[in-house]
This record gives structure tokens, sequence and C-alpha cells, in this order.
């Protein structure tokens, strides 16, 4: 879709009342906004058909409520990643109509309506302590137009839980698989189904968990074939490219 501002510019070359030079530094203006301190990515939902989603750490509370107030003005929702829940309140105060998901810790401002939910993605996660990046994936993958199922601990020390859950993972597009310790249940999974696997290893573990790298050699290593694995904790990638599998499947 051609955002309105763009379209204008069109029609003044058309009607001959702007120079293509002139329409040309407009344009590529209009891509952009600039902060000062950060330049917000304008022209995402055209080419990628979601808008720039903000990564909280290393940010102050201030800068966060100036991005969000920037994408509002240009019309685009809001989705902010990490934060923790200082940054939340401040945020929370100087905006009221945004919204804090606690578990996934993320901030929504929306500002233009999110597409209506088709397909299935199904986010798993092998136990409650994985939730916060399970719902960071179930999140993202909604805000991009996803029917999202929650399926939570039933990790590989009690496979009767996973098995219970086998016909809803064969129904999905997709399937996002997230799990700390020794990361064994995208292998489970991705050996039962033929749908798409995305492994998410978690720092969730006892020492030689090694802040979630045990997991994620483990998953690189399945010899369950296709499984595709994100970074550590990376429950937003994950989410991510669920939608993205699940939106060529849905059409």
């Amino acid at each position: 879709m051609i955002p309105p501002s763009i379209l204008a510019i069109l029609n003044r070359v058309k009607s001959g009342s702007m120079p293509v030079e002139e329409a040309a530094a407009a344009i590529a203006g209009s891509c952009e906004l600039d902060l000062g301190f950060a330049r917000l990515d304008t022209d995402r939902p055209r080419r990628r058909g979601a808008s720039e989603v903000i990564y909280g750490p290393g940010k102050t509370s201030e800068q966060i409520v100036s991005i969000l107030r920037a994408m509002r003005e240009a019309g685009q929702n809001g989705f902010v990643t990490r934060v923790s829940t200082d940054q939340a309140a401040v945020v929370l105060k100087a905006i009221p109509e945004a919204a804090h998901h606690e578990q996934a810790r993320a901030i929504t401002l929306d500002s233009a309506p999110l597409p209506e939910p088709g397909g299935l993605v199904v986010v798993a996660s092998a136990g409650t302590s994985d939730m916060p990046v399970a719902e960071e994936a179930a999140l993202t993958a909604e805000r991009m137009g996803a029917r999202v199922e929650r399926v939570y601990d039933v990790g590989v020390a009690g496979l009767h839980r996973t098995m219970k859950h086998l016909d809803l993972f064969r129904k999905a597009n997709a399937v996002v698989v997230v799990a700390g310790m020794e990361g064994a249940l995208p292998s489970v999974i991705g050996g039962l189904i033929d749908t798409p696997v995305i492994g998410v290893p978690t720092s969730v573990g006892y020492g030689t968990n090694l802040a979630g790298f045990t997991p994620l050699m483990a998953m690189l290593n399945s010899c369950a074939s296709g499984i595709t694995v994100v970074n550590i904790d990376n429950g937003f990638g994950a989410g991510f490219a669920a939608a993205l599998i699940n939106r060529v499947n849905a059409e």
C-alpha cells in the first residue's frame, strides 16, 4: 500500500505542480522521521507489512515516549520490546493510551487497525519460566495478523503433556517452540509433525545452561529435519518469522 503522503507527492508531479527532482527529495524525506537520537523508518509497513519495532533496552524512558508519539503522528502502530517495569511506568504516565503487556515485557500504542487474525500459529513453551519469551513471540505474531494458540508448560519432563496437543500442532502453519534447560522440546515436536518449527532457546536453567548456549547448541544440532533456530531469548524474531510463514500459507 502506498502511503497517502507519497500519493500526494505523485499527484502533484502528475499535475505538473512539482518538479521530478523536488518530488524525489520529498519522497526520500517522507520515508524517515529524524528525531535526532533515532531515525524512524516510516516506509517499513510498505516494504515489510509491519511498522518498525523498537528495542527498549539502552533507551531512556523519555526516548521511548518520543518515538511512540512520533509513530502515532505518522499514523503507525508502536511496538516496544523488552521494556522494564520502570520504563513502562514512565511511558504509561506520559501516554495513558499505551498498553503494557507485562508478561511479554512490551508496550504497544495503536493508531491504526491491526490486521484481522487469520491462519494459525502455535506458541509452545517447555516450562512456565519460559513464558516471557513465549509471550513476546505470541504478541508479535498476533500483531502481524496471525491467530495464535498458546500451549505452555509441555516440556520433555512429561511427554504426555506434549502428546495431548499434537493435533493442534499439526493444524498450525508454524509452531514456535520455546525451551531452556537442555532445549530438547523443538526436536521432539519437530520429529512428530510436518509443520515448520521455529526453536527459541532461552536463558532459563541451572549453571550448565550457560545463559542459553546449551539449548542453542542443542537446537542447532537437532536430528529432527527442518527446524529453524533463532537467537537466545529472541521471542520477537521467532514470532515475526512464524507470522510471515503463516501469512503465506493463509492466503
